[in-house]
């Protein structure tokens, strides 16, 4: 099963991650080529986030009733005519609309892949396969950093979209030919109304809302600084030059990799062992507190600066092992529902936290080189590290609480 279910669905989450980064790269000559303002990069930038975040609570209900083989090769047919789009378009108006397909064409990334593990793995084993399949996702944000720099400069940015639109469209020949249909239930006919009165049940339960705003949490941090604020804390903090800032990030990428793989495997001992579900998860957020902490220490050393940079990314890593943990405290049947909605508190939680670091930046002068002063970044990372650590004793609490379901 890792061979046919796993690995398609990795190379689907590879292109989310691909689609998702790759504007960092081709985003400044899009806007020299084609006269496009930083607000219009900005909006295209959300134009596929919103689509989607937007995506999220049908995509449960979809995943639940049709397996992740048909929603998700259909969803990487619609990523491929993003991408499509997207190659073609002349104009801003057409590359938003082409943001927009995308961004509901890659929405189905790591839930589908969430969803089909649990399908067919035992319980036992479904955060080691989610570690792996994760780790080859994070390659995707790899493919989209040095590789497409390099060949930016010859073939230009629309043969960079048309490569990622045949991709994709290999991606959906092959799930759709690999990853066997959702195993068949026993049970009176699923009804359109029927689901979406258990969708509201899900997500009326107080298990959904004392527990999932915890694990979105997870990956906030990755989101937030990974997506937007890492780079300019590199230049303002470290004083690293353009090139430096860079092979960090491609090298925090590789480090989400073996992140993955080691959070995954640890999550699936621990469970084995007869610890504690989300021992993994809290162990996860209290690294990530203690390294903020680091952080918050404004240290110059490139030594010393990679080093807690890495050690971030393995940790923020352990996202996936959170959402399967939460995913197995609901019936099997909602296991799609139950990640689309922490996937929805992941991504609403994580533009919040952009937006509350850049308004805490601003509370000082900007820097004679235009950058941001290092105490608001220090002010920002006690933010964010708050944040986790309530997370981690949420958690905690939680789980001596006793955590049986009723619905």
């Amino acid at each position: 099963m890792l061979v046919r279910v796993t690995l398609p669905l990795a190379a689907a989450n590879f292109m989310n991650q691909a689609a998702r980064m790759v504007m960092a790269i081709v985003g400044p000559v899009l806007a020299v080529e084609l006269g496009l303002s930083a607000m219009e990069l900005g909006v295209l930038a959300a134009c596929l986030f919103a689509a989607y975040a937007a995506a999220q609570l049908p995509l449960g209900v979809a995943l639940d009733a049709f397996g992740a083989r048909r929603v998700q090769a259909v969803l990487m047919l619609l990523a491929a005519l993003g991408f499509a789009m997207f190659a073609l378009s002349p104009s801003f108006a057409g590359l938003a609309a082409a943001r927009i397909v995308l961004g509901i064409g890659i929405s189905a990334g790591l839930m589908a892949v969430i969803k089909a593990h649990a399908d067919w793995f035992e319980r036992g084993r479904v955060a080691y396969v989610t570690g792996i399949a994760t780790a080859i996702g994070a390659l995707g944000s790899a493919l989209t950093t040095s590789p497409v720099q390099a060949i930016l400069p010859t073939f230009g940015w629309r043969c960079v979209f048309w490569g990622l639109c045949l991709l994709a469209l290999a991606v959906a020949t092959w799930i759709f030919l690999s990853v066997p249909d959702k195993p068949r239930v026993p049970g009176p006919p699923r009804t359109l109304r029927g689901d979406i009165a258990l969708s509201g049940r899900m997500l009326a339960s107080r298990t959904f809302w004392r527990v999932g705003p915890a694990v979105a949490t997870l990956s906030m941090f990755n989101f937030a600084y990974l997506g937007l604020w890492a780079g300019p804390w590199l230049r303002d903090v470290a004083g690293m030059d353009g090139p430096t800032r860079a092979g960090v990030l491609l090298l925090y990428t590789f480090a989400m990799v073996v992140g993955s793989v080691l959070t995954g495997s640890a999550a699936s001992r621990a469970n084995a062992a007869g610890f504690p579900s989300f021992l993994v998860p809290i162990v996860s957020l209290v690294g990530l507190v203690l390294l903020q902490a680091g952080l918050m220490l404004q240290p110059s050393q490139p030594s010393v600066v990679l080093a807690l940079w890495l050690a971030i990314a393995v940790f923020g890593a352990a996202g996936p092992v959170g959402y399967v943990v939460m995913c197995q405290m609901f019936p099997p049947e909602q296991t799609g529902r139950v990640s689309t909605a922490v996937n929805t508190l992941t991504l609403g939680g994580a533009f919040l936290v952009q937006a509350a670091i850049g308004w805490i930046l601003d509370c000082w002068p900007r820097t004679a080189s235009g950058g941001w002063d290092p105490d608001g970044y220090s002010w920002a990372l006690a933010l964010t590290a708050a944040v986790q650590a309530l997370a981690a004793l949420v958690m905690a609490t939680a789980h001596r609480r006793g955590r049986a379901i009723s619905m």
